[in-house]
């Protein structure tokens, strides 16, 4: 498992952070200790937590709990979609005119996205799409997202091989 912060992988599905900007929740240096712990391992123990930051077990369980339900963090199991049947994924870049938030909020709904953020340069929106199938894919691209208002263009890159996949970078 791994623990991902508010900026990792935004969108407003499945319990997720809506945007990246700060939650205006405090994070002392205990709070971010115990992000870096279950970053590290996201299976680690609350009292083996505890043992490292100096909290008891309970302490640790209740701010585990409060860091989630504050969408500063969640915990989840990270997996390789192509390992788990999904014979397609791809990162498609969207150009799309007027209010970006609308359109970012539409795509999110969708059940084949699993990330969607707001960008500056060629696209607009960049939008992580894990399918069944090669037939599955240009579905979503023409019957789910192409017809979304004010989306002008698509370019779609096909994932061929995944390398990296990581979200352990401590924390600020």
């Amino acid at each position: 498992m791994r623990v991902t912060s508010r900026s990792a992988r935004t969108g407003s599905t499945n319990g997720r952070p809506h945007s990246s900007r700060g939650s205006g929740v405090a994070l002392d240096d205990v709070s971010k200790s115990i992000i870096e712990e279950l970053q590290q391992d996201g299976r680690r123990s609350y009292a083996a937590i505890g043992k490292v930051v100096g909290l008891s077990e309970a302490a640790v369980r209740q701010r585990v709990q409060r860091l989630v339900d504050s969408g500063v963090m969640q915990v989840v199991a990270v997996t390789d979609p192509l390992e788990l049947g999904f014979a397609r994924q791809a990162m498609i870049g969207i150009k799309a005119t007027g209010d970006l938030e609308p359109i970012a909020d539409r795509i999110a709904a969708l059940d084949e996205v699993d990330y969607v953020v707001i960008t500056a340069g060629s696209y607009d929106l960049l939008v992580e799409v894990v399918c069944e199938s090669d037939e599955a894919l240009l579905s979503v691209l023409s019957n789910k997202i192409r017809t979304i208002e004010n989306v002008m263009s698509t370019e779609t890159f096909m994932y061929l091989q995944l390398r990296k996949q990581t979200y352990s970078w401590g924390v600020r």
